[in-house]
């Protein structure tokens, strides 16, 4: 099957790089034109490199080899009004929005929530949830004026349905995210706008492939690496992988977004291996 997504637009954040990237991809693939930002710049305390302006350039031209139309912009999902802005300049020149994948997020970590830093906290209150709520509120008005109908898929994680310990804020702000899926799809539902989550396990992107993670993971190593990451992983999945693939994730999305998903929404789709299982 090719055009699954034929003439559309989508909205895509996080998309410099990782799995904002292959969504953004995947999906120009199948037919859609993309309105693609990011961050493009650190956050304090996470710790690893966030994507750069080049990465999201590169994005646009990944999304332009498949001969679809992209506009781009470096916004920070928690500036509501930046957000805002760029859908709309984005839909001024692509004409319409009907898809939405919230993908922007970050992962920090290593610490109880009895004795995590309250900025630790509420920066991944204010990106993983809030930046997804800004991302909805910033697309839903576009949408609902298409008179189409549309597909808004939220990324939130394993995280998201069950829990691991020293990373309680993730996991807060991923439960978070079902909560607003939910809300949006049952207010949504009138204008036949879908609303679903996707929950990966560990996904080979820069949020878990570094050092940090490493070291978290083998702290009996000085300078742990993958392979020495691996097996642990591996541990917390059922089959026999230690991650997924961002284009796994795309997968799912692309299914969501289409009209093949017409009927599904309030849906939680775990894209994790097993990893639910355990």
């Amino acid at each position: 099957m090719t055009g699954r997504v034929d003439g559309k637009v989508a909205f895509i954040t996080g998309a410099g790089r990782g799995q904002g990237r292959t969504h953004a991809v995947r999906l120009a693939a199948e037919g859609a034109d993309i309105i693609a930002v990011d961050v493009c710049e650190p956050i304090d305390g996470v710790p690893f490199d966030l994507a750069t302006e080049d990465d999201l350039a590169e994005t646009a031209e990944l999304v332009k080899a498949h001969d679809r139309r992209v506009v781009t912009a470096k916004v920070d999902v928690r500036d509501l009004d930046a957000l805002t802005k760029a859908v709309q300049t984005g839909v001024d020149q692509l004409g319409r929005l009907d898809i939405v994948a919230a993908n922007a997020g970050i992962a920090t970590g290593g610490s109880s929530l009895e004795d995590m830093d309250r900025k630790t906290w509420q920066d991944m209150i204010d990106v993983n949830m809030t930046g997804v709520w800004h991302t909805a509120k910033a697309a839903i008005p576009h949408i609902v004026a298409g008179g189409r109908g549309g597909s808004i898929v939220l990324t939130s994680s394993v995280g998201g349905l069950k829990s691991y310990p020293f990373c309680g804020h993730y996991v807060t702000a991923k439960h978070g995210v079902i909560g607003i899926m939910r809300t949006l799809a049952i207010e949504l539902a009138q204008n036949n706008i879908r609303v679903n989550s996707v929950h990966p396990t560990q996904v080979n992107t820069a949020m878990i492939m570094n050092d940090a993670t490493y070291k978290m993971f083998r702290p009996d190593l000085e300078n742990p690496g993958p392979d020495d990451f691996a097996p642990l992983s591996q541990m917390m999945n059922t089959l026999p992988v230690p991650w997924v693939e961002p284009e796994d994730i795309s997968n799912a999305v692309l299914f969501l977004a289409s009209d093949e998903a017409r009927y599904i929404t309030g849906v939680t789709l775990p894209v994790d291996a097993g990893a639910c299982l355990k």
